[in-house]
């Protein structure tokens, strides 16, 4: 190789050499960070009402690395992960849980870490509710969350002609943006793109509309960003019933599918049910109607609204 000319020797050895990076502090163990990876990927996985096996196929990894790796056992593959992540609809770093982080947001997590999970959720919705739109706006956008079978639409419908407001499905305006059924949407989108055109409509609403009763979609809970952007500017009702009446209400309609091939469609209701409770319990106010008549949910309903702050 030949030398270099000495204009050029002179220049490199007057560039300081580049200083040495210091080493990226990693705080807790190896098997810490994987037992918490793996507790976060089960999480996801019951709040999105997924079977492993289920999870699986969509993902295209075995259900013994799925096992593996929701028990915190074995290096996870980031690859594998990656297709984990893609067939949960959320981003890798969401399963990760790392980010570029303030030091007040770094102090925040610190003190909501120390506080009891019960405690969690009324300091979540004092934040909202604080540092939300103004409660007076959030209330005119009445939102109905809750699993499928709850009566949302059949509430959210009588409730907008009483208050002479647009009733607005967000499942229906996914369909119009998309341009076909939502059945079509997953199948070619897939659930992460199904996801996004979601949190589309959602801004779109919460940007034109103010006077308005929405109802939306049972799972939108399991969606952390699109969840807070709904209960940061929309007021919401918890719209809950029981297992039985939530699958009694689907099969009514002459939707079979909650029952087709699968004879633990049951469990796995309930199954969901349990893990998006709490999540569920962000509402601003919950409306129990089990065991009641639409007339008698509208009434109950109504004093909920009456009474809430």
């Amino acid at each position: 190789m030949a030398p270099l000319p000495a204009d050029q020797r002179r220049q490199v050895a007057a560039t300081p050499p580049e200083p040495e990076q210091p080493p990226i502090a990693i705080s807790g163990s190896d098997p810490d960070f994987l037992a918490t990876l793996g507790r976060r990927v089960r999480q996801v996985r019951e709040q999105r009402g997924m079977a492993r096996r289920a999870l699986s196929q969509v993902a295209q990894v075995s259900e013994r690395y799925l096992a593996a790796l929701e028990g915190g056992e074995g290096n996870a593959s980031v690859i594998l992960l990656r297709r984990v992540a893609g067939a949960l609809g959320v981003r890798l770093i969401d399963l990760l849980d790392y980010g570029e982080l303030t030091t007040e947001q770094r102090a925040l997590r610190r003190f909501l870490d120390t506080l009891p999970s019960a405690r969690v959720s009324e300091a979540l919705k004092r934040l909202t509710q604080e540092f939300g739109q103004e409660q007076t706006v959030r209330r005119k956008r009445m939102t109905l969350i809750g699993l499928r079978g709850a009566g949302k639409s059949t509430l959210g419908s009588v409730l907008a002609r009483e208050l002479r407001r647009p009733f607005v499905e967000l499942d229906g305006e996914i369909e119009r943006d998309a341009g076909m059924p939502l059945s079509e949407v997953f199948l070619l989108y897939g659930q992460a793109g199904y996801r996004r055109i979601e949190r589309r409509c959602l801004e779109r609403i919460i940007e034109q509309q103010e006077d308005i009763v929405l109802t939306v979609g049972g799972s939108i809970v399991s969606e952390p960003e699109t969840y807070n952007l709904l209960l940061l500017n929309c007021f919401t009702v918890w719209v809950k019933a029981l297992p039985e009446e939530h699958m009694a209400r689907v099969l009514a309609q002459g939707d079979l599918r909650p029952m087709a091939g699968h004879a633990e469609a049951m469990q796995d209701l309930k199954n969901i049910l349990a893990s998006r409770e709490e999540l569920y319990g962000r509402a601003d106010v919950v409306l129990d109607t089990a065991g009641c008549t639409v007339d008698q949910s509208l009434n109950a309903l109504r004093s909920l609204l009456a009474r809430a702050p």
